[in-house]
C-alpha cells in the first residue's frame, strides 16, 4: 500500500529533474540564450556574482517540459571562470555549448575550451547539444563551417548523444527545437538518473 502510494505521490507532486550545464567563451550569448527559452514557463535568477569583476559567475534558469524540469546553469565564459567549469560536471545531465558564429577570430579559443571540456571523463555519456549562435548576422560562421572547424574534436565526442543545432538567441530561433531535443536525451540517458523534487 505504500508503495501505491508513494508512486501516486510522485506522478502528483514531483518532477524529475535534470540540471543543464550551458558553457561557452563570454559574449556568445548564453545568458540570452536562457532567456529566449519559452519565458512564461522558465523562472531566471542571478545566483551569484563577483563584486570584483562585476561578473556574472553563476546564472540558474528553470523549465518544466511535461514531466521533466530542466535547471540550466550558464557559467561564465571568461578565461578566470572556464577552469571552475569542471566543479559542476559530477552533478549536470547535459551540457550545451554555445559558439559565437559570427566571431571567428575567437574560434580557436572556443575550440580549445571545448576540447578541455569535451575530454572530462566525469561527462562520459552525458548528452551534447552544440548551438551555432547569432545565425541571423550575415556572413557568419554556417554549422558546416563550425562543423569543420571542430572535427578534430569528434574522437572525443564519443558515442554520446550529440546534436549541433543553428539558432539565434536574441530572436529564440532553433533554441526551442535544441532545448525540446536535450530534454529527450537526459530523460532516456540510464547513466544519469533525474533528481526528484517537489512541483512548486
Amino acid at each position: 500500500m505504500y508503495t501505491l502510494l508513494s508512486g501516486l505521490y510522485k506522478y502528483m507532486f514531483q518532477k524529475d529533474e535534470y540540471c543543464v550545464l550551458i558553457l561557452g567563451l563570454d559574449n556568445a550569448g548564453k545568458t540570452l540564450l536562457i532567456l529566449s527559452v519559452d519565458l512564461k514557463k522558465s523562472k531566471i535568477r542571478c545566483s551569484s556574482c563577483c563584486s570584483l569583476t562585476f561578473l556574472c559567475l553563476l546564472t540558474v534558469g528553470t523549465i518544466d517540459v511535461g514531466k521533466a524540469r530542466l535547471m540550466f546553469w550558464d557559467l561564465g565564459g571568461q578565461d578566470e571562470l572556464q577552469s571552475l567549469w569542471d566543479k559542476y560536471y559530477a552533478e549536470s545531465h547535459g551540457v550545451i555549448y554555445v559558439i559565437d558564429s559570427t566571431d571567428e577570430e575567437r574560434l580557436s579559443e572556443s575550440k580549445e575550451a571545448f576540447e578541455k571540456m569535451i575530454s572530462s571523463e566525469v561527462l562520459e555519456g552525458v548528452p551534447l547539444l552544440v548551438l551555432a549562435n547569432k545565425q541571423d548576422v550575415p556572413n557568419c560562421l554556417s554549422v558546416p563551417d563550425i562543423k569543420t572547424a571542430f572535427s578534430d574534436s569528434a574522437p572525443k565526442i564519443g558515442k554520446r548523444d550529440c546534436l549541433v543545432q543553428p539558432c539565434t538567441a536574441l530572436t529564440g530561433d532553433g533554441v526551442n527545437e535544441g532545448i525540446e531535443w536535450m530534454v529527450k536525451c537526459v530523460v532516456r540517458n540510464i547513466h544519469r538518473p533525474p533528481r526528484q523534487k517537489d512541483i512548486t
